[in-house]
């Protein structure tokens, strides 16, 4: 299988499914001229995983939505959860191997910790809106400012 591009309005519903791994390049970017034929190779051998590619000049958006800041950077997903995720080009070698890591993942556990981190995410943001609304709420103190009834 040749490697896809990614965009913005794709994105979802290439990385519900399977094994995806995505390649953030950029046409003036040395490092990803050398990997992108590493990672069509391995596109080509591996017909069952889909290979995308995400040009950064182009989808801005979506290398955002990454917190892309170093290109190539690549980033696996397996059944819809993000499992790695590192920027440099890789060698023909590492490349296979980390295909290999990712297809022998028990994804039971992998859910089951993906849920639990997406959990404290959620207490985490709750809790500082919690502390930004206290902060922002006006103080009482039950003291009195001055001798005006209304004051409080």
């Amino acid at each position: 299988m040749t490697t896809q591009a990614l965009t913005l309005e794709t994105h979802d519903e290439t990385v519900k499914d399977g094994i995806v791994l995505i390649d953030f390049w950029a046409e003036w970017c040395g490092p990803c001229k050398q990997f992108g034929p590493v990672f069509e190779a391995a596109s080509e051998k591996h017909e069952d995983i889909s290979f995308v590619k995400v040009d950064t000049e182009d989808q801005q958006q979506l290398a955002a939505r990454y917190g892309i800041t170093s290109i190539p950077t690549l980033v696996a997903y397996r059944d819809g959860i993000p499992v790695f995720g590192q920027p440099g080009a890789l060698p023909q070698p590492a490349l296979e191997q980390l295909i290999e890591q990712v297809r022998a993942l028990d994804m039971d556990t992998v859910k089951e910790q993906y849920a639990q981190a997406l959990a404290q995410q959620q207490q985490a943001q709750q809790q500082a809106a919690q502390q930004q609304a206290q902060q922002q709420a006006p103080q009482r103190t039950g003291v009195r400012a001055g001798t005006d009834p209304a004051a409080f």
